[in-house]
């Protein structure tokens, strides 16, 4: 590894093993994750589940290339507690949002189950690529939790093998959340078995088993930079490539500018319905918590 200043937060770190043929990425989000909860007061558990949303997607989203790529992330469900989960991100900007209903929630504890927060749920996995190339796939919510349910989506959608860890919690100092990906690349040469549709390649068993054995408070601890984290699971291999990425910022893209070009777009007359008493157009940002008050 060069000799940079080390990175603890709120940015994403990629990395590779060329000779394992697996890559890598590794974030820790506190003041980024804090700026986005913040738009709404929920509560604990919905607070530890965007939280994890929130470094999938930066985890995921971090795997395109291109300042207009983007991933998003969409959690839904028919008649479950939590009615609507999403999250994106964009050239390191994320944001996130939990629409959710509130009583039912307070009655289940302060620890829920995945399958208890969205009963017979999917979650749906949208790659836009810098080409404006669309790829989607669709997965049951299923397993103890969301990042589980994304290493199914890259197993079943890409075939690719996805180990995810993702960790967060509450402490004085707020809230932070941290997470590791690690994949097995295709082999790229003609007339050979692709890697990523070998499960049980050797390669892959060592840089999965390697991975997992990273432990919640290692992802979490301020004091373990992101280069310390790759190096303690990795350092024995030949050669480890590591690339420093997007700094990371709340990403919500809202503006009046933005919304009052949509909603041009509508005709006259339901343009006329949707103005309040004082004839004005008021839009309600879900992800940042704005109003927005539009005379179109």
């Amino acid at each position: 590894m060069a000799e940079t200043s080390e990175t603890f937060s709120d940015k994403l770190m990629g990395f590779t093993l060329p000779g394992r043929s697996a890559r890598g990425r590794v974030v820790r989000l506190d003041g980024v994750l804090e700026q986005v909860l913040s738009a709404h007061d929920y509560p604990a558990p919905i607070t530890h589940l965007l939280s994890e949303a929130l470094v999938l997607g930066a985890l995921m989203g971090g795997l395109l290339k291109g300042d207009h790529a983007q991933m998003t992330m969409q959690a839904q469900t028919n008649g479950g507690i939590v009615r609507l989960l999403v999250c994106d991100y964009r050239a390191g900007a994320v944001r996130g949002y939990c629409d959710f209903d509130s009583g039912r929630l307070a009655r289940l504890g302060a620890n829920p189950s995945l399958t208890a927060l969205f009963g017979d749920g999917y979650l749906a996995i949208t790659f836009e690529t810098e080409g404006r190339q669309r790829y989607q796939g669709i997965v049951p919510l299923e397993g103890g939790s969301l990042a589980e349910a994304c290493e199914v989506y890259f197993g079943q959608s890409e075939q690719i093998p996805t180990l995810i860890r993702v960790a967060s919690r509450a402490g004085a100092g707020g809230r932070s959340a941290a997470g590791l990906l690690v994949q097995h690349l295709a082999d790229g040469e003609e007339g050979r078995e692709r890697l990523h549709v070998r499960t049980e390649h050797p390669d892959w068993e060592h840089v999965a088993m390697m991975a997992g054995s990273i432990s919640h408070d290692e992802l979490l601890d301020p004091g373990l930079s992101l280069e310390a984290i790759i190096w303690r699971l990795f350092h024995e291999e030949d050669e480890v490539r590591v690339q420093s990425g997007a700094a990371l910022s709340r990403g919500c893209r809202c503006s009046a500018e933005h919304y009052a070009t949509i909603i041009s777009r509508f005709p006259p007359e339901e343009r006329a319905a949707m103005r309040n008493d004082d004839g004005v157009i008021v839009i309600d940002c879900a992800f940042c918590s704005r109003l927005f008050e539009l005379a179109v």
